[in-house]
């Protein structure tokens, strides 16, 4: 069985966080999308459910954390490429995303990591095997 991975993240403006992961290239699942949730599919087995803050303080009977001002989670998205990992990061730029810190590069590992309007961080990695990693 292949298992599906749910990663369920509040945002203030879903119109917003739509255009944001659609402006990256990223299709929705309208099935699973409405007024007040968007589901972003990264693969087959991955989605991020992009869901309104009151929405997600359903799910929980704990504060709903910002991620501007904490961490809440790691978020990390291998690439096929040095360049697309670029491409990636200029796209998340270009629709009001911010870089969260500098690039690094080892030779075999480059990343770059991008916060999305909401401040969730994402680290988008390219690992280059045939140079040792």
């Amino acid at each position: 069985m292949d298992r599906i991975l749910f990663v369920t993240l509040p945002v203030h403006d879903v119109a917003t966080s739509r255009s944001f992961y659609t402006g990256l290239g990223l299709p929705v699942n309208e099935m699973f999308s409405d007024e007040q949730i968007v589901c972003v599919v990264v693969s087959d087995t991955i989605c991020v459910m992009l869901m309104d803050r009151d929405r997600f303080a359903d799910f929980t009977p704990l504060p709903v954390a910002d991620a501007r001002t904490g961490t809440q989670v790691l978020l990390c998205l291998t690439t096929s490429s040095h360049a697309e990992v670029d491409a990636l990061v200029t796209a998340a730029l270009a629709r009001g995303g911010s870089e969260f810190r500098p690039p690094q590069d080892d030779g075999s590992m480059y990343a770059r990591a991008v916060a999305d309007p909401d401040g969730h961080v994402w680290e988008l990695l390219h690992v280059d095997h045939a140079a040792g990693a």
